[in-house]
């Protein structure tokens, strides 16, 4: 009997465990599932008691540490992304394998050698983006490079969104993810990436006016703006001398134009503490950030600065969210950021029937002789209720499969790394077909001028 150690068991830990309780006893896998509230993580195994167990664990206690991850044969990390260095580093001196669905850190790359010598894997961004994006990219680029053909260029995007049955605000838009980063979405480091050639770089200030407009069949229209930095993946795609190489993020149309408002006041900035948070008004948080004028109103002030109508959409927006009410913000000591969250935790809060959805969408560009091509791919996935999301199926099933192939031996490699190889990439994906999470393709022939306004 082998077992699993599941370290977390929050919200996108749900499908993952839940996945790993059905197959345990067909595999003969013992699951252990740790949380610092031992009841959450006992409330995510009910029905499954049989083969799992629940148990209290703090990643800053290091008896605990010692002794949970040195009894798994493979320990999954669902713990915040800042404790998987912690995790891997009790795992490597165990010979314990871990799967995380993080992006990858320059720290844990570092500990790629000490876990080849101990013949473990330490599998990163095994989730959704970065996870199914790498594994369905990978896919269609090597399918396109076996048949002879030159890439000449791709583009992805992924948006974890609201469906269509519960998209019920003027802004098209609740949160399904950590709602921190999507208010300090863009912040962290430079924008780049490659567009005929030629390298691109927006800045923080114009990252949500540069967007690109993607209809998807049946699902409608979105707008997609740069995700971080694009230029990392030229080597781990494999496209190398490729012109056009981005990644970005998936909103409903007019959504980025709205939070730019945000952005150009300075209400995203995380960087400093405001003074006397805890009594200041939304009202009054919006006023700081405005010239002093006790003549005219809040909403005027706010207008002439943004150079918006009363009647422009992102009036509408701003509106709907109280920005301009009495309500108290009640957070000592809070920066910008954080009290800008509180306030969109309150509208964009999922409801109780609310379902989430998921959209990927790629684009590939490459000559056939001399054809132009795109191809194109999409995935849209739907949640089941407020447990098990499209965002926890999405993230935690591949990892659940991925943690399942190295028990068995069939993901032999070894040391840090992440999902863009053939023998990890196309078993996670051919369960994840048999599951529902699939790709719709299409090619098309392009002109020579379709191509060169791409």
């Amino acid at each position: 009997m082998k077992t699993i150690i599941i370290l977390g068991a929050g919200r996108s830990a749900s499908s993952l465990i839940h996945y790993l309780c059905e197959h345990a006893k067909d595999h003969q896998w013992k699951i252990m599932v740790g949380d610092y509230q031992q009841t959450l993580a006992a409330e995510k195994i009910k029905g499954f008691e049989e083969v799992a167990s629940a148990f209290e664990f703090d990643i800053n206690n290091d008896e605990h540490k010692e002794k949970y991850i040195a009894m798994g044969d493979i320990v999954v990390s669902m713990l915040p992304a800042r404790f998987h260095i912690e995790v891997a580093k009790v795992a490597i001196k165990h010979a314990v394998s871990m799967t995380t669905a993080s992006y990858i850190t320059p720290e844990m790359q570092a500990l790629n050698e000490e876990a080849q010598e101990k013949g473990i894997i330490l599998l990163n961004e095994i989730g959704l983006d970065p996870g199914i994006d790498h594994m369905s990219a990978m896919k269609m680029i090597e399918e396109v490079k076996e048949k002879g053909h030159s890439i000449e260029g791709f583009e992805s995007f992924t948006g974890g969104l609201i469906a269509p049955e519960s998209d019920n605000n003027p802004w098209n838009y609740k949160f399904t993810w950590n709602p921190r980063n999507v208010v300090i979405a863009g912040q962290g480091g430079a924008v780049r990436f490659l567009h005929n050639g030629k390298y691109k770089y927006i800045p923080y200030n114009k990252l949500f006016r540069r967007t690109e407009r993607i209809e998807i069949d049946e699902y409608g229209k979105f707008e997609g703006y740069a995700n971080r930095d694009s230029l990392k993946y030229v080597e781990k795609y494999g496209l190398e001398g490729v012109p056009t190489v981005y990644r970005g993020t998936l909103r409903r149309p007019g959504f980025c134009r709205a939070w730019n408002c945000f952005v150009t006041l300075g209400a995203t900035d995380d960087s400093y503490v405001m003074e006397n948070t805890e009594n200041m008004t939304y009202r009054e948080f919006i006023n700081s950030f405005l010239r002093y004028n006790p003549n005219d109103s809040v909403e005027l002030k706010l207008m002439q600065y943004l150079k918006l109508s009363q009647d422009d959409i992102e009036m509408e927006k701003l509106e709907w969210l109280d920005i301009f009410s009495d309500k108290k913000v009640g957070l000592p000591s809070a920066t910008p950021a954080q009290i800008l969250q509180k306030i969109l935790e309150e509208k964009w809060a999922l409801d109780k029937n609310d379902k989430d959805m998921i959209v990927m969408y790629h684009k590939l560009f490459y000559k056939k002789g001399a054809e132009n091509i795109l191809r194109t791919s999409h995935m849209v996935v739907k949640g089941k209720d407020q447990t098990y999301t499209a965002m926890s199926d999405t993230v935690g099933i591949p990892l659940a499969i991925a943690t399942k192939l190295i028990l068995q031996g069939k993901i032999t490699k070894t040391g840090t790394c992440i999902p863009v190889h053939k023998n990890i990439y196309e078993p996670v994906l051919e369960e994840l077909e048999t599951l529902g999470i699939t790709f719709k393709e299409q090619e098309v022939v392009m002109s020579p001028q379709e191509m060169s306004s791409l």
